[in-house]
């Protein structure tokens, strides 16, 4: 999998809820269809988990099935009353993992 994209604010107000959107660019080949050229079927590749935490507590996790189309997009809200860290996983059918980071800054 490509980098994924994370937007985060870079600043937040204490309490207040910020939109947090990701991008992960991944095929999500579903496993039901057949090669063109060779009819072959093509094997299923999802990213089937996706999670964030924030300063390591976590905030969501999603499950993620194969229906979902290529290149995945979730968009949602979080709320904080410090600074910290947030960090992004997406675990693939192989068992692999692709992580992101992002810092954001609390004001008052």
């Amino acid at each position: 999998m490509d980098a994924p994209r994370v937007k985060v604010p870079a600043s937040v107000k204490a309490g207040e809820p910020f939109l947090i959107k990701v991008l992960a660019a991944h095929p999500m080949e579903s496993g039901q269809r057949k090669d063109e050229a060779t009819g072959a079927r093509i094997p299923r590749k999802i990213l089937n988990a996706f999670r964030c935490t924030l300063d390591g507590e976590e905030i969501l996790r999603v499950t993620l099935h194969p229906a979902v189309s290529a290149n995945p997009y979730l968009s949602f809200y979080a709320t904080a009353t410090q600074s910290g860290e947030l960090r992004f996983e997406w675990t693939d059918d192989d068992g692999s993992v692709t992580t992101a980071k992002a810092r954001f800054e609390v004001v008052p």
